[in-house]
């Protein structure tokens, strides 16, 4: 197949940036972020590898809000666990950076990038590296005057790599081998997908959202919130956007109303994978609040959520390849 070894190259990448959005969710969930508060881009991958150099970052640390306020019980040892977690999560970055650059320059280097995607591979690479600098930005907001980070810089580095993993497949699948003819796509049908896209990335920005607030770890019961369907907290727009347990009740409900609108798009383009993964997410979620939010299920929402979304770009562009042939005909 043409261009396979370019196809294989962005899969391996988007399939770095999928694991790459998991560990941010475990650095997240065991509230690790915050643990390293230098930003070394090219010479900040090695750990400290003596009690020295532990003990200079663990001082660093301790000048945080989120130990003066939250963890000033932790010890060193203590600091070593979630220090662990946001350097593999930046160590992981640098390295989706070199799996990317470096076959990058090969190719064109041999003069095997295709026509027309030369402008969109270097985008791709100019989106990965403004990736890390948000989430520069994302940090620097709990080391000031708060012992947290921002929910929506949280949900800006969410979502600024579900856009850079979704790019990646689309791009991806160009270069997948044309299916048998089928019939061009209906406006409706073309209109049915994006809007399904759409609450599927609300749903995801919100998810963001609760996790940044910790809006998982109230009311965790289902469907009722305490003995509430529509909590007390619930008070306006202003307050899905702001208070942990009306931010977690907005994420409830737009992912059921994202389940039937994806239930409803999939039964009209025949795709029972597409189907199964939502109700499957959907329990993930559910199952998730039940269990007052334990790292490896949350994880597997997260991991979830962008299945879900992978399956989405792949029966997009499929709509898209197809309309494309259909209007060359």
């Amino acid at each position: 197949m043409p261009h396979k070894n370019i196809q294989n190259w962005l899969l391996i990448t988007a399939g770095m940036v999928f694991a790459m959005a998991v560990i941010g969710a475990i650095t997240r969930l065991t509230e690790s972020g915050l643990s390293m508060v230098e930003w070394k881009p090219l010479i900040g991958a090695m750990p400290p590898l003596n009690t020295a150099q532990w003990q200079h970052v663990f001082d660093l640390y301790q000048q945080t809000p989120e130990f003066q306020h939250k963890n000033s019980w932790m010890g060193l040892e203590d600091f070593k666990h979630i220090y662990f977690w946001e350097w593999f999560h930046r160590l992981w970055g640098r390295l989706i950076g070199v799996v990317f650059a470096l076959p990058l320059l090969w190719f064109w280097l041999k003069k095997q990038i295709p026509h027309g995607y030369g402008l969109k591979f270097l985008g791709l690479l100019a989106l990965g590296a403004s990736q890390g600098a948000l989430g520069w930005y994302m940090v620097k907001s709990g080391l000031i005057d708060r012992p947290d980070v921002s929910h929506f810089r949280l949900a800006a580095h969410l979502s600024l790599a579900i856009f850079i993993y979704a790019a990646l497949l689309w791009v991806a699948f160009d270069f997948s081998s044309p299916k048998e003819s089928q019939p061009a796509p209906t406006f409706c049908q073309k209109r049915h997908g994006w809007v399904t896209l759409g609450f599927v990335a609300t749903t995801i920005v919100w998810g963001a959202f609760t996790a940044g607030l910790d809006g998982g770890m109230v009311y965790n019961t289902w469907p009722m919130m305490g003995a509430h369907f529509i909590p007390p907290e619930v008070r306006g727009a202003f307050s899905i956007l702001h208070d942990p347990a009306a931010v977690q009740f907005f994420h409830r409900w737009i992912a059921i109303a994202t389940m039937l609108v994806v239930l409803s798009f999939a039964w009209r383009m025949k795709n029972p994978h597409l189907a199964g993964m939502v109700f499957l997410q959907v329990g993930l979620g559910i199952t998730t609040i039940l269990l007052q939010v334990p790292v490896a299920i949350a994880a597997l929402h997260q991991a979830g959520a962008l299945i879900l979304l992978g399956l989405m770009i792949k029966q997009l562009h499929s709509l898209h390849r197809t309309d494309k042939a259909a209007s060359a005909a």
